[in-house]
């Protein structure tokens, strides 16, 4: 969230921003709001100041045994008993409304980033690999699980609806490999912690991530007004919410292996075969917490960390600097690494890599102690996948499919396979 402060003092700048975002200008009609609140809360603070000034009066008029002058008063007090309700409502109510609008207000793009309106923007950062050269077709992974008898979607939407799978033997022992080998790979090599967090959080947990209150539509919600986690960005970078962290003592940095949980508004008619946009996935997450001084270079540092992950896999993709028009609401600059598909013939996000700034601490309300001045500031915040576990299972069976239909597991997974070498057709 934006500070009101700084849209007051650099009310250019965020239209600006908000332009290179394709948003409309937003800072005239913030500072008016602004100045209205600002009105009320001067009127409510003379109120109270002219409250207790008159009451002190109406003690020395009654001293002097001035009746007249006391009754006066006593009248002027009493209204202003009255009045003061409306006024401190008044200042609530405005109160309230600004921080709604700010809460709705997106990031502000770092300098750096590829001004543009969508995808087709997006800008080429590298490519590692290359793509396999078979002789064989290229199928899609859907075409493929169903084929070896252990991907079934049938079987799911009897149970949950549409957008669920369920995975069996071989595929499944497959992708609960995946996930151990990221883990083991995000904990032991590059200096993640692991957590188990909740899976359902409050509303002051999602707020401070940003998915409130502008993107409630995108995710469930449980009877008692939990949130299911849209991923464990949510539960991780909480953990320092309301927190005073030592500087040095920064960066923190955590990695989950969780389900996650999203509604797909707005994305009928997408990718309605096969696992690539679901309610329900197995993802792992990695999030930092930096000082203002490190934060861009900790977001080298995780894209490096998840494109690792894809290296060892032996997979062939390439890394996108997002431009402004397809960059999330928290972000002030996004990687995208995208995997090569053979099956769709095309290439598709596998983890997204975003530096935050300070947006997300002001909303947590979470803190660092300079180490200089000892002052208190806002901590930065980073989040990526390391990586999205049943896209990463999709790039691998389209990608190590065999011509008689099996698939090669790839051998960083071998340890986690229990001697299996190739996935093949149920018996």
């Amino acid at each position: 969230m934006l500070d009101i402060k700084w849209i007051r003092d650099n009310a250019a700048a965020l239209d600006a921003a908000l332009s290179r975002r394709g948003a409309d200008p937003l800072a005239a009609g913030l500072i008016t709001l602004d100045e209205k609140r600002r009105a009320i809360v001067q009127k409510a603070q003379d109120m109270q100041s002219r409250r207790n000034a008159a009451s002190k009066e109406i003690g020395i008029a009654m001293g002097q045994k001035n009746s007249e002058l006391a009754e006066k008063l006593k009248v002027e007090v009493a209204a202003i008993k009255t009045e003061l309700p409306a006024a401190e409502e008044e200042e609530r109510r405005l109160t309230a409304e600004l921080n709604d609008a700010l809460s709705r207000i997106p990031n502000i793009p770092a300098r750096d980033v590829p001004d543009g309106k969508d995808e087709h923007d997006n800008v080429v950062k590298h490519v590692t690999g290359e793509k396999p050269g078979w002789s064989h077709a290229a199928r899609e992974h859907y075409e493929i699980g169903e084929e070896l008898g252990w991907m079934d979607f049938e079987g799911a939407a009897k149970i949950a609806g549409a957008r669920f799978t369920i995975l069996k033997g071989q595929l499944a022992r497959l992708e609960r490999a995946l996930g151990q080998f990221m883990l083991d790979t995000h904990t032991q090599e590059h200096g993640y912690l692991e957590v188990q967090p909740p899976l359902m959080v409050r509303d002051e947990a999602v707020f401070g991530t940003a998915q409130l209150p502008k993107f409630a539509e995108d995710l469930f919600r449980t009877t008692d007004g939990r949130w299911l986690i849209p991923t464990a960005e949510v539960p991780l970078t909480n953990l320092v919410r309301e927190e005073i962290l030592e500087q040095d003592k920064l960066p923190l940095r955590f990695t989950a292996l969780t389900p996650c949980f999203r509604s797909e508004a707005g994305s009928a008619g997408r990718d309605t075969r096969g696992m690539l946009r679901q309610h329900q996935f197995n993802k792992v997450e990695l999030v930092s917490i930096t000082d203002a001084e490190s934060a861009t270079a900790e977001h080298e540092r995780m894209l490096e960390c998840a494109e690792n992950v894809l290296k060892r896999l032996g997979l062939h993709f390439r890394t996108m600097t997002l431009c402004t028009g397809d960059m999330g609401f928290g972000s002030q600059k996004t990687y995208d690494i995208e995997v090569w598909l053979p099956g769709q013939n095309t290439y598709r996000e596998i983890s997204s890599c975003s530096v935050c700034g300070d947006f997300q601490g002001r909303r947590m309300n979470a803190r660092y102690r300079d180490r200089t001045d000892k002052g208190l500031k806002f901590v930065h915040t980073l989040n990526g996948s390391g990586t999205a576990v049943g896209r990463a299972l999709i790039a691998v069976l389209e990608n190590y499919l065999d011509e008689d239909g099996s698939v090669t597991i790839p051998d960083v997974l071998l340890p986690y396979m229990g001697g299996l070498k190739k996935i093949e057709k149920a018996g």
